[in-house]
């Protein structure tokens, strides 16, 4: 079974695709979707990119399954409603090709990769590779 994995993002939003086979995890292909082609205050366009990339991405994979991060209150509320709005449009994406959804914080996704969730991306990424 094939899962996808996104961390959304208004400028840059990243994915993970990996197969499962029982307790087996094998990478099948990561990236990241930008915006920057966009005006950064062109907002529908930016969400336009994020909502069309990830569907291209499950076009391109075929995931049974996805799972987005969830995003939460930052010091700036603006940038936290942006965000928010960012993680929409990839979760509009994912539904509307009728992938079931799971969301984790990003606490939860260090703890399962790394075993504690105060680790670093750095370890993080050392794990997944």
């Amino acid at each position: 079974m094939r899962i996808l994995g996104i961390d959304p993002g208004l400028r840059t939003t990243g994915f993970g695709v990996v197969e499962v086979d029982g307790r087996e995890l094998a990478y099948v292909a990561s990236g990241t979707i930008r915006t920057t082609e966009a005006n950064l205050s062109d907002l529908p366009a930016r969400l336009k990119i994020i909502f069309d990339g990830v569907r291209e991405v499950i076009d391109t994979y075929a995931p049974v399954y996805a799972s987005v991060e969830i995003v939460f209150v930052n010091v700036n509320p603006q940038s936290t409603l942006l965000l928010g709005q960012a993680r929409g449009a990839a979760i509009a994406a994912l539904v509307g090709q009728d992938l079931e959804v799971a969301e984790y914080t990003a606490l939860q996704m260090k703890k399962a990769i790394v075993g504690h969730g105060q680790a670093g991306k750095e370890q993080v990424q050392a794990m997944v590779e």
